[in-house]
């Protein structure tokens, strides 16, 4: 299984948000989404998901 990562770093924010995060798809993508709307302010959207899961890496 390979797993993923996503890296707030990599996103424009007003907030200086440092969190990574890295696991299967399967338990990252929900973890990442309910960061986004909790931490950073976003709207629960199937489009907020697609657009999350575009920005999912394979770790080395």
């Amino acid at each position: 299984m390979t797993r993923k990562s996503i890296d707030c770093r990599e996103m424009p924010s007003e907030k200086a948000c440092d969190l990574k995060m890295s696991g299967s798809e399967e338990h990252l993508l929900p973890a990442a989404v309910s960061h986004a709307v909790t931490a950073h302010g976003h709207q629960d959207t199937p489009e907020l998901k697609e657009e999350i899961k575009k920005m999912l890496k394979d770790e080395e």
